[in-house]
């Protein structure tokens, strides 16, 4: 048996780690157990480099054991929503067309689905439902530029989705818990070590 804890260092975590499944129980995967051997071999040897190469062996073992849970069993996330050739093309294109107007009528029709038998799929398998999804998705994003300072907000509205400043504002605030201008400067300031 293996346990760990991973963390991730970007500012939207929390939208990566609500996505993935809270358990990931695997056996018998050949390409696991070799995994967990070189992470093993590894950690007992003085080799240069070490750090390095079990930073990158343990980031690969997280990708292999969420990959190996992707099936309906797997509890709801994103790997399972991707692992559904369906909704994986549905939350594809939301993914690469994100200032799309997008309703559930046209993300069913990119699943081929119903639209009410994509909207209870992608909720059981994502574990949110798909508009949610969506706009969680496009304050990453907007978060993700307000940070990197590209643009000014009725810019960034536009670029992931929002016909006016103010309707994305509210959005925003409402999501994040701050106004877009306020969340820009501070993470900014904390950037900068200020």
């Amino acid at each position: 048996m293996v346990a760990g804890h991973c963390s991730f260092g970007s500012p939207d975590a929390t939208l990566l780690v609500s996505l993935l499944p809270q358990l990931v129980h695997v056996r018998g995967e050949q390409r696991l157990a070799t995994l967990v051997q070189l992470v093993r071999e590894e950690t007992r040897e003085q080799r240069p480099a070490r750090e390095v190469v079990l930073s990158r062996l343990l980031e690969v073992l997280l990708i292999e054991a969420l990959r190996s849970t992707a099936g309906t069993s797997a509890s709801p996330g994103l790997v399972r929503g991707l692992a559904d050739g369906r909704l994986a093309a549905a939350i594809r294109e939301m993914h690469e067309h994100p200032t799309h107007a997008w309703t559930v009528a046209e993300l069913a029709k990119e699943a081929a689905l119903s639209r009410s038998t994509f909207f209870e799929r992608f909720s059981r398998a994502v574990g949110v439902a798909p508009m949610e999804y969506l706009l969680t998705w496009r304050m990453a994003l907007a978060k993700n530029l307000l940070r990197r300072n590209e643009g000014r907000v009725a810019e960034i509205a536009q670029r992931v989705g929002y016909s006016s400043a103010s309707t994305f504002s509210v959005a925003f605030t409402r999501h994040v818990g701050r106004p877009p201008t306020q969340y820009a400067r501070e993470e900014q300031a904390a950037a900068n070590g200020a």
